[in-house]
């Protein structure tokens, strides 16, 4: 990664914007949704960012920028037509140990702002590292046409409940299978439906039914395919983010592996010719003893996991161990 996406919190921050046009206006904004507290300098003071006073915590100082100007500010962002006045900022900021960003110039920025997907308390941001901006916002309009803007209403809902759930439900993979039941259910399709009073009452009911007894533990059998990520059907990839344990094998690649949880146990039992990690036996015993213990277990092979495989003999044993799975099949790589 070029840059580590963080997330932080601006509210009542001082924050500094050196430019006041038409882009200083959509920076300018992006912090005040964010509750910053922001200065403005500039020589000249757009229509645009001079009606935002009105409704922002917003202060104009309409002169040119001085090196004195940068103090005790969370982050400052250059948005001018001047070079000189953007490289001023930028090494009085670096000097100072503030975060900056200067608009469209990576190599003198400390931060870049993403394309933002804004479903609050729900945020998603993408980008390109500064390398093609147009790229990151054409991704972003992708995204926004599959997050509803009913996630947000989804999310406050959850955080609603975040704390009772937490009294109620004392075991952390209990919760967690206990909230992906809820977000993936008919309680988050009534909040998609805008019957959210309705969603409410069921998820508190839910919560009351809830037993805090062992979670019967579950293997999904996951062909990977040849190796591409974007190979992968989407019922594998729902699974795998699922999995609290992932054993694979030695023709899955390190780009399927990211794609699981990073909090999942790895277990590889890859095989070669004359070199096997695990005996097939003992990776039978271990899928089931993983599965009796309550964890959910991604068995990822490369290709079809009956192809090549031995997908049959790990469900047998499943099987006569009355063990629930459930098999992926998987793209194979072979003619």
């Amino acid at each position: 990664m070029d840059y580590l996406p963080i997330f932080i919190n601006l509210k009542g921050q001082d924050c500094l914007v050196v430019g006041a046009g038409e882009i200083a206006a959509r920076k300018i904004d992006c912090l005040a949704r964010a509750g910053a507290k922001i200065t403005v300098i500039a020589t000249e003071i757009s229509a645009s960012v001079a009606t935002m006073q009105a409704n922002h915590a917003l202060t104009l100082l309409q002169k040119p920028f001085s090196p004195e100007d940068l103090h005790d500010f969370k982050l400052v962002v250059s948005a001018t037509n001047h070079d000189e006045t953007n490289r001023l900022v930028a090494k009085t900021a670096e000097q100072q140990n503030t975060l900056v960003n200067v608009v469209d110039n990576p190599e003198l920025c400390s931060f870049i702002f993403p394309a933002i997907i804004d479903r609050s308390p729900i945020i998603a941001a993408v980008s390109s590292s500064g390398a093609a901006p147009i790229l990151a916002r054409l991704l972003r309009a992708k995204i926004e046409t599959i997050i509803p803007p009913a996630y947000g209403r989804l999310a406050a809902l959850a955080n609603k409940f975040r704390h009772p759930v937490q009294q109620h439900i004392k075991n952390p993979k209990q919760r967690r299978i206990f909230w992906e039941q809820v977000l993936q259910g008919n309680i988050a399709e009534l909040i998609f439906a805008g019957k959210d009073e309705q969603a409410e009452q069921q998820l508190q009911q839910q919560l009351s039914s809830q037993e805090n007894n062992p979670q019967t533990g579950e293997v999904y059998l996951i062909g990977a395919g040849p190796g591409a990520a974007d190979l992968l059907t989407f019922r594998a990839l729902r699974l795998l983010q699922q999995a609290d344990v992932v054993v694979y094998d030695r023709l899955v690649s390190a780009e399927i592996l990211d794609l699981a949880r990073r909090d999942s146990e790895k277990i590889y039992v890859g095989k070669q010719r004359e070199k096997h990690t695990l005996p097939q036996e003992s990776i039978n015993t271990l899928l089931a003893d993983l599965a009796k213990a309550g964890k959910r277990v991604a068995r990822l092979k490369g290709g079809d996991p009956f192809i090549f495989g031995r997908g049959g003999e790990e469900i047998e044993t499943l099987m006569q161990q009355g063990i629930h799975f459930q098999v992926v099949p998987g793209i194979t790589g072979h003619n």
